[in-house]
């Protein structure tokens, strides 16, 4: 009976530690997050809202504004989206071979 209640208390007592270091590592990756946020090293996809590395996110330029997309689907719809407001389309790097 000890030993079932030593093997039951050393399982609860390894959960905690595997959760608590789980909740520390989602708390540090939602701080560096916020730090590129703030430091301008991740920008808002316009389309479905998700934060995109800069560096890696897929551009288009509207004259001096970059708009940075998650992928090719949400710039699409952007672009698409200014089309259909009758704005001036950016070329697109497909139209211009």
């Amino acid at each position: 009976m000890l030993k079932w209640l030593l093997i039951a208390l050393a399982a609860v007592v390894l959960y905690k530690l595997i959760t608590n270091e789980r909740g520390r590592k989602d708390k540090d990756d939602r701080k560096r997050r916020e730090r590129k946020i703030a430091a301008g090293e991740m920008a808002q996809d316009p389309v479905c809202n998700v934060y995109v590395d800069v560096d890696s996110a897929i551009t288009v330029r509207d004259g001096a504004k970059t708009w940075h997309f998650c992928s090719y689907d949400c710039r699409k719809k952007f672009l698409d989206k200014l089309e259909a407001e009758g704005r001036p389309l950016p070329p697109r790097p497909d139209d211009e071979a």
